[in-house]
């Protein structure tokens, strides 16, 4: 799904129906001042989604970096690298 570009002066007049847009037809908006892309709306969904997905790499990154783990690493680049390819998985937060 590709972002939409959206003006900040466009967006302040009709920011309710941007956020309805992004909300109910998971629509996604990039601001942009200038003609360049300054801030996104984002359904809740779609932030969720970024959050876990920086959180993984965040761990992912600090296990290579432990000694004598390159095995550990090893597979944890691979799941990224599948994940890089659009898989998703499946949510495992608690």
């Amino acid at each position: 799904m590709n972002a939409i570009p959206v003006s900040i002066a466009e967006a302040k007049s009709h920011i309710s129906e941007l956020i309805a847009k992004s909300q109910h037809s998971q629509k996604r908006f990039v601001l942009t001042r200038r003609d360049k892309p300054v801030a996104a709306i984002v359904s809740l969904e779609d932030l969720q989604w970024l959050e876990q997905r920086e959180e993984r790499k965040g761990l992912a990154s600090i296990a290579t970096q432990w000694l004598g783990f390159e095995e550990v690493a090893e597979h944890l680049e691979n799941l990224n690298n599948l994940r890089n390819q659009g898989d998703m998985g499946r949510d495992v937060s608690l």
